[in-house]
């Protein structure tokens, strides 16, 4: 593939949903982390021919965000910010020093988007309803939603862990569409982030964000900082299963990860998409 001038990159019409990667090449779809960042920028400015292609195309791009360990908090686009513009404003103020985060996505959602079409964001709208409900009656406070994600900050650990809990339970008794299974993976972990204008900042914001993308739908884990951040102080009904230490994407010292289970949950689960640590580990 040839490489494009400065002209020919300055000329490339949004509406072809092409960026220019690192290398100077134009390519369809995403290919490296330059590229997704590239993406991520100039997404409002991309004509779509329909509201089902901006979705499917927003959520290849929030997907290969995460596999290169992107966060894009305030990736906001659509319906979503018609969403923000009508909602109340969130009261009080979202909570500072160490706190709790909740982050949850729905596995395998390009695959339902696939097969039920503009059906999707009725559920997606639902599954919306189910956490929101349980993250606001936990005491919790929305931070962001993007396409199928949710991020929530909670001031203690022990709340978060029971709003994720009553969120997997509910989707568990539900009957969805088409008899498709739509399932939630969810990830906890607890830390100082910095909270500015657009929202928190910081490492531990990232390794939420990568925890969460270690389970498996129906899965809840917690990170090691999380669960000693309850300090004994275990949700009724739960118990924790060590999964052991794993390297996340982009951070240096592999992570202490624990399965939370619960009558109401599922508890048989694949290895998680993460590579185990060595015994040799700094991080053990």
């Amino acid at each position: 593939m040839a490489r494009l001038s400065a002209t020919e990159r300055a000329n490339l019409p949004d509406s072809a949903f092409a960026y220019i990667d690192s290398s100077g090449r134009r390519r369809l779809p995403i290919n490296d982390e330059a590229h997704v960042r590239n993406a991520l920028g100039r997404f409002e400015r991309v004509s779509f021919e329909d509201d089902a292609a901006r979705e499917r195309a927003r959520t290849g791009l929030l997907n290969a965000a995460k596999k290169y360990g992107i966060v894009p908090v305030g990736f906001i686009t659509g319906q979503l910010q018609s969403e923000r513009r009508h909602a109340a404003p969130e009261a009080p103020t979202l909570p500072t020093g160490f706190v709790t985060f909740l982050l949850t996505d729905i596995e395998d959602s390009t695959a339902l988007l696939t097969q039920l079409g503009d059906r999707y964001a009725d559920l997606l709208k639902d599954v919306r309803a189910i956490v929101r409900k349980a993250v606001r009656k936990a005491g919790g406070h929305e931070v962001d939603v993007r396409a199928d994600e949710y991020f929530a900050v909670f001031e203690r650990t022990v709340p978060a862990i029971e709003a994720a809990v009553s969120v997997q339970r509910t989707l568990s008794e539900r009957a969805w569409p088409d008899d498709l299974e739509c399932r939630l993976r969810a990830g906890i972990h607890s830390g100082r982030p910095t909270l500015t204008e657009t929202g928190y900042i910081g490492l531990s914001v990232h390794t939420a964000a990568r925890v969460c993308s270690t389970a498996h739908g129906g899965q809840i884990v917690v990170s090691g900082e999380a669960k000693a951040a309850m300090k004994g102080s275990v949700p009724a009904g739960v118990r924790f299963h060590s999964l052991g230490r794993h390297r996340l994407a982009g951070l240096t010292r592999a992570e202490a990860l624990f399965q939370v289970e619960a009558d109401g949950l599922l508890a048989d689960f694949p290895p998680l998409r993460t590579e185990a640590a060595s015994s040799t580990d700094p991080g053990r």
